[in-house]
């Protein structure tokens, strides 16, 4: 063999272990995401357009979305306030015991959702430390929307300050400081130069908490009670449709929920290199 075939060879064998790689990669992709949306999508059509809209107009299935983005609605706000406050005070700020501070924002990484539901109803419902209070002002926590609210933001609450932390240690101190030398006030740093550093990570941040937003399922479970028409979010119907042989309502809820997911992944796909961009 001359000395230019082993390189050739080299080369060779090169490209297909790189094809080798990406069809496996592709593959994989397809056996837990690409093949188990499609079966849902044909689940649903196959009894017909007019079916899927009765399931979507509903009272309970309007019921059911109208509570999922409602909560979402609440939930995503709050949780890109605190992210970003929190993400501030962590590498802009000396804080005791930061390490700590780390370790519970990645609590409920950690933590089962449906344990974080049953803390709540420890606390909150009532025979908790605060349920009988509120019960007993007429704004009952547990099993009505508020609860609903608590598990989801705390399921959902380290997504904005992880995508932001990184970015804010990245692009340093050196403007802000530059514009406190010259007078700028700390509401003029932030908006000025703190927050335009930082969009793209809060931007990122918020997609991947309202995807959470939406789909959870474990701790909503816990302390939403499942009352269908008050109760009952987007995955709850899911489950309650399939459980009560109504597979038209329970994929068509499914169907839903895939298309807000997808919608999510590709608004991440877009928002990705906008970030790495806006975060040098």
């Amino acid at each position: 063999m001359s000395a230019n075939a082993l390189p050739a060879a080299g080369l060779r064998r090169g490209r297909r272990t790189r094809l080798g790689l990406r069809l496996i990669a592709l593959g994989y992709l397809a056996m837990l995401l690409i093949v188990p949306v499609g079966m849902i999508v044909w689940h649903t059509l196959r009894e017909g357009l007019g079916p899927i809209w009765d399931a979507m107009t509903s009272a309970d299935a309007v019921n059911a979305l109208v509570l999922t983005l409602k909560v979402a609605a609440i939930v995503v706000p709050l949780n890109t306030i605190f992210g970003v406050v929190f993400a501030i005070a962590m590498v802009r700020h000396r804080m005791p015991a930061k390490w700590f501070w780390n370790a519970v924002l990645d609590l409920p990484f950690a933590v089962s959702p449906v344990v974080a539901g049953l803390t709540l109803i420890l606390v909150y419902g009532t025979q908790g430390w605060f349920g009988a209070w509120f019960v007993a002002h007429g704004f009952p926590i547990i099993f009505s929307t508020p609860g609903i609210v608590l598990a989801t933001i705390f399921v959902s609450l380290p997504f904005v300050a992880r995508e932001v932390i990184p970015v804010l240690r990245e692009v340093g101190e050196e403007q802000e400081e530059a514009a406190a030398t010259l007078g700028a006030t700390t509401v003029q740093r932030f908006f000025r130069i703190t927050l335009p550093a930082i969009r793209w990570a809060v931007v990122y941040g918020v997609v991947l908490t309202t995807a959470r937003s939406i789909g959870e399922y474990g701790a909503v479970a816990v302390v939403g009670g499942r009352v269908v028409g008050q109760t009952q979010t987007l995955t709850l119907r899911v489950e309650s449709s399939y459980e009560n042989f109504d597979k038209v309502g329970a994929y068509t809820a499914a169907l839903e929920l895939a298309f807000i997911a997808l919608a999510t992944l590709f608004l991440m796909n877009i928002l990705n290199p906008r970030r790495k961009e806006g975060s040098r």
